[in-house]
């Protein structure tokens, strides 16, 4: 099966209200006065790291895509549950994994360990609280709304290809939870980019029943002369989002498309529509 006949397969079981109907990033859960959400994520040797890399980058990593779903909710981290695959540098991934819950005080709540003959497989499970209610989804776009971007896309890309002022967007990646929690109240709609620029709008556009056109003049990449790249390659961890344009934006975004009325494609790159969401970006399967 590949990835999207399986989560149809999930889709039939029995889902949480809070499960958002396995469309979104993450559950939101209300418990008592807070609303809680929660988050998980996986990397596997030879998917999303070579043998090579640095077991204190994965953990960084790791712990940094798990965050930075839950920026795209808007919430405050309250911790996290690790799964760990045991046998390779464990001194390393514990060293990043440290340095990582520090830096974004991440206290540990718990996990499991095992020992694997294939190849080494992490994961962690990444609960936060949300800091604005409603706690944004990747639906709710409306034609006439602005359609955003932090950052530079294309930088995780070329820092998997080595190029030095690169390297850390791919091998320690910054979560946008600041950013997260002030867009959180202003936000129609908001999810992260791990899979790349047009794949991800091509799904919050179907999520919203909407079509993004996209300006290619106004986004930006890291570099001009593979833009198509950029936007397809995925690792970025950027926020996508959209908005009301004539609101005053908290923190750095660039304009880079409008929201407007359901047409034959979710999505426009200039005045090409994109139908076919397999060649827009990453896919597992």
């Amino acid at each position: 099966m590949n990835e999207l006949e399986f989560l149809a397969g999930l889709r039939a079981m029995p889902l949480h209200p809070g499960a958002r109907g396995l469309v979104d990033d993450c559950a939101v859960i209300e418990f008592g006065s807070e609303t809680l959400i929660l988050t998980h994520d996986m990397m596997a040797e030879g998917t999303h790291f070579e043998p090579k890399a640095s077991m204190a980058d994965v953990a960084w990593k790791l712990v940094a895509m798990n965050l930075s779903d839950l920026a795209s909710k808007g919430a405050e981290p309250v911790g996290a549950l690790v799964g760990v695959s045991l046998g390779r540098d464990d001194a390393g991934f514990l060293s990043g994994l440290r340095e990582a819950l520090s830096v974004y005080n991440v206290p540990l709540l718990g996990g499991d360990t095992i020992a694997a003959t294939g190849p080494s497989t992490f994961g962690i499970t990444a609960v936060g609280r949300a800091t604005h209610k409603p706690v944004p989804s990747r639906k709710g776009s409306k034609a006439g709304d602005a359609l955003y971007v932090t950052g530079i896309v294309g930088r995780a890309m070329l820092g998997f290809e080595g190029h030095p002022q690169h390297l850390d967007a791919f091998n320690r990646p910054q979560p946008r939870l600041g950013e997260g929690r002030s867009l959180a109240p202003l936000a129609s709609a908001m999810m992260d980019i791990s899979d790349g620029l047009l794949l991800d709008g091509w799904r919050m556009a179907s999520a919203s029943a909407v079509t993004f056109r996209l300006n290619p003049e106004t986004i930006p990449v890291a570099d001009t002369a593979r833009m198509d790249e950029c936007l397809r390659w995925g690792d970025d961890y950027e926020l996508l989002f959209t908005a009301d344009p004539n609101r005053d934006l908290p923190v750095p975004a660039t304009r880079i498309g409008t929201v407007e009325p359901e047409a034959n494609a979710p999505i426009f790159l200039g005045g090409t529509a994109l139908t076919e969401p397999g060649s827009l970006g990453y896919r597992h399967g």
